[in-house]
C-alpha cells in the first residue's frame, strides 16, 4: 500500500506545491505495479484544513495566476486503483474537496469536515459544489455550502460524505483503520466510483426546482439580500443538478471569481487577518513573561459578573463569585445554572460536562480566598466612587503580582487604578453582554500598566475563548466612545423628520444586527441617561445634545423591560412603532426650533456611519487604537457592525476617504462642531490613501 503524508504545518494547508506533491505521490502509486492503492493523510493535527488564504490576496492583487488545486483533482479521481482519504482534525474547504476526488473517506469520530468558504465572502472553488451534493445529496450539499458550519464525523457519515468511521483516536489508529478498510475494499473486487460519475443523488428536477426556490428565499431574507456568497452557492449547487460534470465544474469557477473578487471577499479576508493582527502589540515582545492564572474571582454576579464566571468556569479555572446579599448571589447563581442547563437541553455538551463547570464556581458574601486569586475582575455598577472604593479594599486584600481588572465600559482606567498602590497591577477588561456568549474583550491598557499584565491578559482573553483587543484609556475606550456620535446621529436624525423605526430599518438591511434606537432599548435607555448625568460636567458648550432619549427616561421608558422606550414591546417582545413617542419627538423637536424635513435612506447611512468614523480617524490618531483594523475588530465582534463590509474604517476604505471627508466637511458646515474632520481623515484623504495604508505605514 502507498502512504502519502501531508506535512505542512501548522495545519496542513494546500499552499504552492502542496496539491502538486499530492498528485506525485498519487502518481508513484499508479505507475508502480507493486502498490496495490494508497492512503492520503495529514502529520500533526489535522487532515488538510483548507487553502492558505494568503494565495487569494495574491491573486485579486494580481500577483498570481490561480490556484492549481481544480487541475490537480480531475487526474487524482482518475488514479485506476482505490485512495482512501484518512481524515483527522479537519477536512475544510480544500481539504474536504481533496478527500471527496479520492475514492474513499475514512475519519476517526473527532474528525470534522465542511466547506466554511462562504465565511470568507466565498464559495467553495475545487469542485465541492459538484461533488458535495453527488456524495451527500442536494439538501445537506447546499446547507453546508450555504451556512459554512462543520459537520461532525457520525453526521458525516450518515450524509454519505465520509465512508466508515474508524476506531481509535490519534493518526497510527486512524492509519491502521484505512488501511484495513483499504485491504478489504481491494479484497472484494469492487470496482472503483469516481466521485464525479456518481449522479443517484442529484434528486428529481421539478422538486430540486421548488427547494432550491425556497433555500434561496431564506438565504435573500437572511442576507438582507446583500450577501453574494450563499446566493453563488446555491447557484453552484443547482448547476451541478443541471449540468454534465464538466461544465458544471466550470460554472462553479465563474462564480468562484466573481465572488473572489467582490468587496465582501476582500472585507471578509481582511477580517480573517484582522483577528490575527490584533494579537500583535509592538511594545510587548512574544517572550514577555505571563502569570500564571489559575484561580479567578469576580466581584458582582449580576448580568456581567455571571457571565465573566462563567468564562472561567468554561475554561476550567476556578472561580469565586461574590455579591453583598444572600438574594442577588441566589439570582446571579440561579441564571448561571439556567444559562448551562440551556446548552445542555441543546445538546451542546452534556449534563456532566454542567456539573463539572458549576463545581468550579464558589458563589459567596465574604472575601475569602481572594488573597489566593491570580486575577480578580470587577462587574459592579458603572459608577466611579463604588469602583475605587472596591479597587482600595482589592489594593488590600489581594496578594502580590494579582491582577485587578475592572469591567468598565467607560470609566478611566487610571483614575480607578489610583485607588491602589500597585496600578501597574491594574488593567481594564470590558467584556460584551451576554459576557459568556460575546466574542469580544476589549482589553484597557492604563498608564502604568505592566507589560507583564497586558500580554497575561491578551492571552488569557485566547484561553476564554475570546478576540482580546488592546485599547487605551479613555471616555469609552474605543468601542463605547465611537458609539457615541453614532448614536447622536441616529437621534439627531429622529428629530431632524426620521421615524425611529425608518433608522433603524435603513441600517438593519446596511447590516447592523440591530438599529441603534432598538439596541437601546434592548440594553436598557436608563443606564446611558445614567452614564450621561454623571458626565453631564463634560459637556461641551455649543454642542448639540440628543433630546429624546432622556425625556423618554423621565417617563419611566426605559425599554424592553419596562415595556415601552423608543417602541413600545407585546408580551413577546416585539417593537411596535408607538405614536406617544411620535407625539415626544415632534414636541421636542418644536421646543429646540429644529424643522422637520423628508430624510433619505442614503442621508440616514452617511450621517450614522461617517460619525463612527470619523471619531474612528481621532481615536487611531490618539493612539487609543493602535491600527484601524484594531477598531474594526471590535465592531464585528462587539457591536453587530456587519462582517461582510468589513468593520467601519474598511468600509470607510470602500467608499473611498475623499468621499466620506468631503461628505464630513458638508456635515459640519451644516450640524456644527461635533462634526469636526479628523486631521487623520483629512491627511489620508488628500494623499489619496485608506486607512489600511495607515496600518501597513505602522
Amino acid at each position: 500500500m502507498g502512504i502519502i503524508i501531508v506535512n505542512n504545518p501548522p495545519v496542513n494547508a494546500l499552499s504552492p506545491g502542496v496539491p502538486e506533491g499530492i498528485l506525485a505521490g498519487i502518481k508513484r502509486i499508479t505507475d508502480d505495479a507493486t502498490i496495490k492503492g494508497g492512503v492520503l493523510i495529514g502529520s500533526g493535527q489535522t487532515f488538510i484544513a483548507g487553502a492558505d488564504i494568503k494565495e487569494f490576496g495574491k491573486i485579486t492583487s494580481g500577483k498570481q495566476g490561480g490556484i492549481r488545486l481544480n487541475e490537480i483533482l480531475g487526474p487524482i479521481e482518475d488514479c485506476p486503483k482505490p485512495l482512501v482519504a484518512a481524515i483527522h482534525g479537519t477536512a475544510f474547504g480544500g481539504g474536504l474537496e481533496t478527500a471527496m476526488a479520492l475514492h474513499y473517506r475514512v475519519a476517526i469520530a473527532s474528525a470534522q469536515v465542511g466547506q466554511p468558504e462562504v465565511k470568507l465572502g466565498l464559495i467553495p472553488g475545487a469542485g465541492g459544489t459538484q461533488r458535495l451534493p453527488r456524495l451527500a445529496g442536494v439538501a445537506k450539499a447546499v446547507q453546508t455550502c450555504v451556512d459554512g458550519n462543520p459537520i461532525k464525523a457520525a453526521e458525516a457519515l450518515e450524509a454519505g460524505i465520509i465512508d466508515a468511521v474508524v476506531e481509535g483516536a490519534d493518526t497510527d489508529a486512524l492509519l491502521k483503520g484505512a488501511l484495513t478498510f483499504l485491504r478489504e475494499k481491494i479484497a472484494s473486487g469492487a470496482a472503483l466510483r469516481k466521485t464525479r460519475e456518481r449522479d443517484e443523488k442529484l434528486g428529481d428536477a421539478a422538486a430540486n426546482e421548488a427547494a432550491f426556490a425556497a433555500i434561496r428565499t431564506v438565504a435573500k431574507k437572511t442576507g438582507r439580500g446583500g450577501l453574494l456568497a450563499p446566493l453563488a452557492a446555491i447557484d453552484a449547487v443547482e448547476a451541478a443538478t443541471k449540468l454534465p460534470f464538466a461544465e458544471g465544474l466550470a460554472r462553479e469557477a465563474e462564480l468562484f471569481q466573481q465572488c473572489l473578487f467582490s468587496d465582501q471577499s476582500k472585507a471578509a479576508i481582511h477580517v480573517f487577518f484582522g483577528e490575527r493582527e490584533v494579537a500583535k502589540i509592538p511594545d510587548v515582545p512574544k517572550d514577555t513573561k505571563q502569570i500564571e492564572i489559575k484561580k479567578a474571582a469576580v466581584i458582582g454576579a449580576g448580568t456581567m459578573g455571571g457571565g465573566i464566571a462563567m468564562n472561567y468556569a468554561n475554561a476550567g479555572i476556578p472561580v469565586i463569585i461574590r455579591e453583598t446579599t444572600q438574594e442577588a448571589l441566589d439570582r446571579g447563581m440561579a441564571t448561571i445554572r439556567k444559562n448551562y442547563q440551556n446548552s445542555v437541553n441543546k445538546g451542546r455538551f452534556s449534563q456532566a460536562v454542567m456539573d463539572e463547570r458549576m463545581a468550579l464556581i464558589t458563589p459567596q458574601l465574604t472575601w475569602d480566598g481572594f488573597d489566593q486569586a491570580d486575577i480578580i475582575t470587577e462587574a459592579v455598577f458603572e459608577g466611579m466612587a463604588l469602583k475605587k472604593e472596591i479597587f482600595g479594599e482589592l489594593d488590600k486584600i489581594a496578594k502580590p503580582g494579582a491582577i485587578l481588572a475592572s469591567n468598565t465600559s467607560t470609566l478611566s482606567i487610571d483614575e480607578i487604578a489610583s485607588a491602589t498602590s500597585r496600578p501597574e497591577w491594574v488593567i481594564g477588561h470590558h467584556y460584551f453582554s451576554p459576557a459568556n456568549v460575546m466574542r469580544l474583550l476589549e482589553i484597557v491598557r492604563g498608564k502604568a500598566t505592566s507589560k507583564e499584565v497586558i500580554a497575561t491578559s491578551m492571552a488569557l482573553s485566547k484561553r476564554l475563548k475570546k478576540i482580546g483587543v488592546l485599547v487605551g484609556n479613555c471616555y469609552g475606550f474605543v468601542g463605547n466612545r465611537m458609539l457615541h456620535p453614532y448614536g447622536a446621529q441616529a437621534q439627531f436624525l429622529v428629530e431632524e423628520g426620521a421615524a425611529p423605526q425608518d433608522v433603524d430599518r435603513v441600517l438593519y438591511q446596511f447590516g447592523w444586527a440591530m438599529g441603534p434606537l432598538a439596541v437601546g432599548d434592548l440594553a436598557g435607555l436608563d443606564v446611558g441617561w445614567r452614564i450621561r448625568k454623571e458626565h453631564a460636567h463634560l459637556r461641551q458648550e455649543g454642542v448639540r445634545y440628543p433630546l429624546v432619549a432622556d425625556a423618554l427616561c423621565e417617563r419611566g421608558r426605559y425599554g424592553q423591560k419596562t415595556g415601552a422606550g423608543w417602541y413600545k414591546y407585546d408580551e413577546n417582545r416585539k417593537a411596535i412603532p408607538d405614536p406617544e413617542v411620535d407625539a415626544l419627538i415632534l414636541e421636542l423637536a418644536a421646543q429646540a426650533g429644529i424643522q422637520r424635513r423628508t430624510i433619505t435612506e442614503d442621508e440616514i447611512i452617511e450621517r450614522t456611519q461617517y460619525a463612527l468614523i470619523n471619531e474612528g480617524a481621532k481615536i487611531l490618531q490618539e493612539g487609543i487604537a493602535l491600527r484601524a483594523v484594531d477598531i474594526d475588530i471590535v465592531y464585528l465582534n462587539g457591536y453587530g457592525y456587519p462582517a461582510w463590509r468589513g468593520g467601519p474604517m474598511w468600509y470607510a476604505d470602500t467608499v473611498g476617504l475623499k468621499k466620506v471627508y468631503d461628505r464630513v466637511c458638508e456635515f459640519h458646515q451644516q450640524h456644527g462642531a461635533a462634526w469636526e474632520p479628523a486631521p487623520l481623515l483629512k491627511e489620508l484623504a488628500e494623499a489619496g490613501k485608506t486607512f489600511a495604508d495607515f496600518d501597513k505605514a505602522k
